[in-house]
């Protein structure tokens, strides 16, 4: 006898695939950009991930950011999960259209670096929402490796999260040439986003799937 595929095969794999591609991309990002700048510029760290934008690394990031956004607006899940993909995929897509702020900004240039701002806040803020509240979602009884799960995707969460109030506190406490010389907005960036990455990918379960029955 022929064995009936699963209608909803298709769909899980849709999904599912999103959210380790949405994870990749994630991860993989502040790797590339530090690197490739390395290897095209030569040495030295930008202030921020943003602030690759003014190196050679320029069309990389911007189209990672618009990839991200892209698979982003592609996700489909439940009601919450479509809403705060949207605004997330909105909003990373915003930081590539209004970048951050040059060295010597013009008036116009402050005022698109306060929309990237907005739209860079938006982001993170959404990422964590989706680690701390969504993932952590279950019906009825958690696995052992839904628990698990729930610790890495808290865990990111809150990393996030104090990343992102570190990034406000560094910039703004520490002397300016403790910043230059640093760079803290840059790694606290790198660490929020590869901890939004590695929320994905479990919850797309690259790692850390239940045990077939």
């Amino acid at each position: 006898m022929t064995q009936q595929q699963d209608p909803t095969a298709g769909l899980v794999m849709s999904y599912l695939g999103l959210r380790r591609a949405v994870g990749v991309v994630a991860v993989l990002l502040p790797f590339l950009l530090l690197g490739g700048k390395l290897l095209i510029d030569g040495p030295g760290v930008p202030g921020s991930v943003s602030a690759f934008y003014y190196t050679s690394m320029r069309n990389v990031l911007v189209g990672l950011l618009f990839m991200q956004g892209t698979f982003l607006l592609s996700y489909r899940y439940d009601r919450r999960d479509t809403i705060a993909a949207v605004i997330a995929g909105v909003a990373v897509i915003g930081v590539a259209l209004f970048p951050t702020q040059p060295a010597n900004p013009t008036p116009t240039d402050v005022a698109i670096g306060v929309i990237h701002l907005i739209c860079a806040g938006t982001f993170f803020l959404t990422t964590a929402y989706f680690s701390l509240f969504l993932f952590t979602l279950s019906d009825g009884h958690p696995t052992r490796r839904k628990l698990q799960r729930n610790v890495v995707y808290r865990v990111a969460g809150v990393v996030i999260l104090v990343c992102l109030v570190l990034q406000v506190v560094t910039d703004n406490l520490l002397p300016r040439a403790v910043v230059d010389a640093v760079h803290p907005v840059f790694w606290l960036e790198s660490l929020a986003i590869i901890a939004f990455g590695v929320s994905w990918l479990v919850k797309g379960e690259t790692v850390l799937r239940d045990d077939a029955v």
